[in-house]
């Protein structure tokens, strides 16, 4: 799951600094417009707006206490948020409006929604510093979105250009700001609700967001062609795990993916004293 809105290729500039005045169609493209928008493009828009009601439904769940319900619908949201970029992109349906909404859908999906669920859930008890760490993870997803659309247009990418992210993406921050809460439901332990600790969990997670650190992205994991089976059957039996024990599968994957980040970090390390040494 990924956070960043897709773009195709020569298309008009997507992010904030594109004006609204500028001319985006032409000829044939012009009077398709007029004559309005077919299935194809309306279908990624489609399914950002699905993800975003999942993400704003997990919050009315958490006012009425169904904690499970409220984590699943944030993870519904983080589904649908994977594939309607790659749904775009199958079939050719970019547009600025997509990538604009696509960034405000993340940013209440998985900014403002996990911020109100996770404070509901435990942060209440400690209302002055609770709610400030909340606010903290809001402020940062959006922060994150937005430092995104500035560098629409930015050539100079050097993490992208690796084929990393900078910083923990919105859907896997969110994913993992639940972890407490997926060790509460799994061990019945109430240590994992404890306010302060969540609250300092909440923090950090928001922090990494923002972060300059590269992340692994889907483009640079490539797994060695004699594992491939292994693979694809490990994935099988990780779905297995969801349907079965879904709190202790959520756990073990936000477990796996905090593991990989010093690995990810060594990588691009690696990738980029490679291209020192190349410049040089």
């Amino acid at each position: 799951m990924s956070d960043e809105p897709d773009q195709g290729a020569g298309e008009p500039r997507l992010g904030p600094k594109a004006a609204e005045d500028e001319a985006m169609l032409a000829g044939n493209d012009a009077r398709q417009a007029r004559r309005g928008l077919t299935l194809r493009a309306m279908l990624p828009n489609a399914i950002t707006a699905a993800a975003l009601c999942s993400g704003l439904t997990g919050v009315r769940f958490a006012i009425s206490g169904d904690w499970n319900l409220a984590i699943y619908a944030v993870v519904l949201a983080g589904v649908l948020d994977g594939i309607d970029g790659r749904i775009a992109r199958m079939l050719n349906a970019q547009s600025r409006f997509g990538a604009e909404m696509d960034s405000l859908a993340d940013s209440l999906s998985f900014g403002m929604a996990p911020a109100l669920i996770i404070y509901l859930w435990a942060l209440q008890d400690l209302p002055r510093i609770g709610w400030f760490a909340s606010l903290a993870f809001a402020i940062c997803c959006a922060l994150r979105l937005a430092r995104f659309n500035a560098q629409i247009d930015t050539d100079e990418q050097p993490h992208k250009s690796a084929g990393f992210l900078t910083g923990v993406p919105a859907p896997v921050g969110a994913g993992l700001t639940f972890l407490p809460f997926y060790l509460w439901t799994a061990t019945g332990e109430e240590i994992f609700r404890n306010p302060v600790y969540v609250a300092i969990w909440v923090a950090v997670i928001a922090f990494m967001m923002i972060s300059n650190i590269a992340t692994l992205s889907w483009g640079s994991i490539r797994p060695r062609r004699n594992v491939r089976l292994e693979l694809i059957a490990a994935i099988g039996l990780v779905f297995a795990a969801l349907l079965l024990e879904p709190w202790w599968a959520l756990t073990g994957i936000c477990a796996l993916y905090l593991a990989l980040m010093p690995y990810g970090l060594v990588k691009y390390g690696r990738i980029k004293r490679q291209r020192r040494e190349a410049s040089a």
